[in-house]
């Protein structure tokens, strides 16, 4: 009996761990709904906190990065680590920049999750976003740019009242 109970908890436990909210102000509905609005309109901000470079280990970022989706303009300022087959010389700006965004598409994935995909067009690369957007807030991005290794960035989008 003591094992069943201890097997349950532990259970109830890692369920609750899995699904948690990063608004702890907000209830899981209220977010749910909010992460949804913000993907449907067009207008969220993911708070970018790590990378994870092609090959390479994760790093954990302390400054604010960020990838902001305002309608048809990306604004990307993320830190790129990787491997750079042709950029300008010294480096170029990297992830950091803003583009309009074309062939845009947000589909629902199997997990409750949404799956948006764009591409856009720098004066130095081509880059596709494929971002997986969580009902809870949690944001994984993956960018292929055509100069430059693949790299993944994991977030937090900003929940903003829908406008």
């Amino acid at each position: 009996m003591k094992t069943r109970i201890a097997l349950l908890l532990t259970l109830a436990l890692a369920a609750g761990c899995s699904s948690s909210n990063h608004y702890p102000s907000l209830t899981r509905n209220q977010t749910e709904k909010m992460v949804g609005d913000n993907i449907l309109l067009r207008r969220y901000t993911i708070d970018v906190n790590r990378a994870v470079p092609l090959g390479g280990r994760s790093i954990n970022l302390t400054s604010p990065y960020t990838l902001e989706i305002k309608g048809d303009s990306v604004y990307s300022h993320l830190p790129y680590y990787g491997r750079a087959y042709n950029v300008p010389y010294g480096g170029g700006e990297g992830m950091i920049f803003s583009s309009t965004v074309s062939d845009y598409s947000a589909t629902p994935g199997r997990k409750g999750e949404t799956v948006v995909k764009f591409n856009t067009r720098t004066q130095e690369d081509r880059h596709q976003f494929t971002v997986t957007l969580w009902p809870n807030g949690s944001a994984d991005i993956n960018v292929l740019p055509t100069n430059r290794q693949a790299i993944n960035y994991t977030g937090t989008m900003r929940l903003e009242a829908a406008q």
